[in-house]
């Protein structure tokens, strides 16, 4: 029998989270690797044209606490087995730590990915840990965070406790705009109040072999002015001097093993401050935003889901390249809000031979938000060249040579709400 690959919750309903299945499920077949991929029948619909290229599927509510380790647990009493367990989604981590444990495949351990998971819970274990960390208090309401805002100088950050691509992230400036940022949260669910860090922000992609962590790369972000914190581009690698990149791996290296983490891929956002670097979230999983297609360019031949299944399998290892020997860059699309009567120039930033991935998400018709959180953004340019400041600089200049015609607003000339 092959060598079966459990991978849980397989992809989202989102073209970059679609990509990486593909990938993943690609890598996995080049390496003889039987696929099964569980999620819920919702999720399994939506993206079937992935998970169709599985060897099997079954319903599992994977956000459902133990309900992924305890199905496992039984079809491997039953006679099956999971030689190695998987996720690219970052709410299904805990699920797969459960699981692998509860069949014996190689993983993280539950605890650790938790803490992980749970922000307040993994600045508190860096802190502890010596690293600087932004203070954070987890606040059931107002009044709590109120208190927070006067025991501790700001600007402060009020966010969820647990969620992604930006949502309910503002920054407050003042005590009286905590009502309004309170208002951005999804949900009533507790809530986290932190020190605003200052300073250019970084992420560092990488992957554990042999229980240590290896970076790839270091990326370069950018996002919207405050008060929100939409990314809006990243350049790969990095340009920075060879002493803050040193500095920057050696951190993030100490800290994921103070953390506990062993196994699979890894994401770590961070400041670069005057007094150093200042550690943000960590994430046992690769990071989004098409990182995966530019760390593909940056460093040729790179497998990136296969270096994983490899390590997990123990299977002898290709040699990676110490660093990027090219570089890559992604930017979004920031149109001002409003109602769209055309897009021109898309055509020839598609044709163009250095772009590895372009999409539009919206059409003529369509209501263009404010930039306040991820899904927000209508569209993006990843693109490769021989270096990070190449890529960066083309990337926006196709971005740039995009235009977006509004639709006229009552009473205002054609043309000239494109100028506010």
């Amino acid at each position: 029998m092959p060598e079966t690959l459990l991978f849980v919750g397989g992809a989202r309903p989102l073209s970059f989270s679609l990509d990486m299945a593909a990938e993943a499920l690609a890598q996995a077949a080049a390496r003889g690797l039987r696929v099964h991929v569980t999620n819920t029948a919702e999720v399994l619909a939506a993206t079937a044209d992935v998970v169709g290229k599985a060897a099997e599927t079954s319903t599992v509510d994977i956000l459902r606490p133990g309900e992924s380790a305890a199905w496992a647990r039984a079809r491997a009493e039953a006679g099956e087995r999971f030689d190695a367990v998987y996720a690219l989604q970052e709410l299904a981590q805990v699920a797969v730590a459960e699981t692998a444990e509860a069949v014996g495949a190689p993983g993280n351990p539950p605890e650790a990915v938790h803490r992980v998971r749970t922000k307040d819970a993994c600045r508190e274990a860096l802190a502890a840990a010596g690293f600087p960390q932004p203070v954070v208090r987890l606040c059931a309401g107002r009044a709590e965070a109120e208190a927070f805002l006067r025991e501790h100088a700001g600007p402060w950050i009020v966010k969820p406790r647990d969620a992604m691509g930006s949502t309910g992230v503002s920054l407050v400036t003042e005590p009286a705009r905590l009502p309004a940022a309170i208002a951005l949260l999804p949900d009533a669910k507790p809530f986290l109040v932190e020190q605003f860090v200052e300073g250019p922000e970084f992420s560092v992609e990488g992957v554990f072999l042999g229980g240590e962590p290896k970076i790839l790369a270091v990326t370069a972000k950018e996002k919207v002015p405050p008060p929100f914190f939409v990314e809006t581009g990243h350049v790969l690698p990095a340009p920075l001097p060879d002493a803050r990149r040193r500095d920057i791996e050696e951190q993030v290296t100490a800290a994921l093993k103070t953390l506990g983490l062993r196994v699979g891929g890894f994401h770590v956002e961070l400041w670069l401050t005057p007094a150093g670097v200042v550690l943000g979230e960590v994430h046992g999983r690769f990071g989004g935003d098409w990182i995966h297609r530019m760390l593909a360019h940056a460093i040729p031949g790179l497998e990136l889901y296969g270096l994983v299944f490899d390590d997990m399998l123990g299977r002898p290892l290709p040699r990676i390249p110490p660093e990027p020997s090219r570089g890559a860059a992604v930017r979004y699309f920031t149109p001002p809000p409003g109602r769209l009567a055309a897009v021109e120039g898309w055509d020839e930033v598609l044709a163009h031979p250095a772009v590895l991935h372009a999409e539009l998400s919206v059409r003529p018709g369509d209501e263009i938000k404010p930039l306040h959180r991820s899904g927000d953004r209508v569209g993006l340019v990843v693109v490769g060249a021989d270096t990070a400041e190449a890529a960066h600089a083309l990337a926006a200049d196709l971005v740039d040579s995009v235009k977006f015609v509004p639709e006229p607003e009552p009473g205002r000339l054609p043309g000239l709400w494109a100028l506010r």
